[in-house]
């Protein structure tokens, strides 16, 4: 049995998510992703304006005036969300960890799927394979994937993103919109997404918490990793520490989006405590446009 607590998040969730999908992103999703190709839909007779080149001339010669095919989009897409669910998603400094800001986000892009009567599923990692929910239409599979989103418990201590590619491209052999969601501490997966971004339309969603990359001064505080065990109690009230530590955590935020960039992948990135409504609408219309 689900706890009831778990139903009442479900539903907000599915309450806040569905009015943000309604009021900010129709339209928006539909034109940011393309169809899995165009489809014959119909012959016409041509009127002005007709792309010559789509003539059916073997109507054309029978009939004696001309012809033209008339294709659609074959609109259905597969969108899998692969999201990290590792004990460093955790971790929140604003009033909302990453993991409640990712089951939102999710949602939202789960919620604007079914909308344009795609299909969604859901692959879990940490350092293995959580969970696989199976891509599938409506709102109760939504609903579902919200409830594992929130209410799965991983058995994983650390995080292996290598690996969720690595499954993805075993289960999913068709092309698929993939959100690749995660706060990206993890070693060596450069290679994997490369390999997947040739079978899918891979988009990496950076979730990171501003005591992530910057640290007020607090006097000695005790910081431990939960991924590795690893503690440490540090002076945070020292200048040069709280300089040095901003100062990695740029250099790794800029390797990440540089290694991306090169792989041609656009990523998104968003913060705890923060609307990502922005994001995500930057992210749509950067894909109309290049449409």
């Amino acid at each position: 049995m689900i706890p009831p607590e778990i139903f009442r998040k479900v539903r907000r969730i599915q309450i806040v998510t569905g009015a943000l999908v309604d009021e900010v992103f129709a339209g928006q999703y539909h034109s940011a992703f393309k169809g899995r190709g165009m489809e014959f839909e119909e012959v016409r007779e041509y009127t002005p304006g007709d792309d010559v080149r789509t003539i059916d001339w073997n109507v054309t010669a029978r009939t004696g005036r001309p012809f033209v095919k008339s294709f659609r989009e074959e609109r259905e897409l597969t969108v899998i969300l692969v999201v990290d669910v590792s004990p460093s998603q955790h971790f929140g400094s604003r009033q909302q960890l990453k993991s409640e800001l990712v089951a939102e986000l999710g949602a939202t892009l789960a919620f604007s799927a079914i909308r344009n009567n795609d299909k969604v599923g859901l692959i879990l990692f940490t350092d293995r394979i959580e969970r696989f929910v199976p891509p599938r239409k409506g709102t109760r599979h939504v609903l579902r994937v919200i409830r594992e989103l929130l209410y799965h418990e991983p058995a994983g201590r650390r995080t292996d993103i290598a690996l969720a590619l690595e499954y993805l491209s075993r289960v999913m052999t068709r092309r698929a919109v993939v959100f690749l969601i995660s706060d990206f501490q993890a070693p060596r997966f450069t290679s994997a997404l490369q390999v997947a971004r040739h079978r899918h339309d891979v988009i990496p969603v950076i979730v990171w918490d501003e005591r992530e990359r910057q640290f007020p001064p607090l006097r000695y505080v005790e910081l431990w990793d939960p991924e590795t065990g690893q503690q440490a109690v540090v002076d945070t009230s020292s200048q040069s520490w709280r300089a040095r530590f901003e100062e990695v955590a740029q250099q790794r935020r800029q390797m990440l989006l540089s290694e991306l960039r090169r792989l041609r992948l656009d990523a998104i990135e968003v913060a705890t405590g923060q609307p990502f409504v922005e994001p995500l609408r930057r992210f749509f219309r950067s894909r109309e446009r290049r449409r």
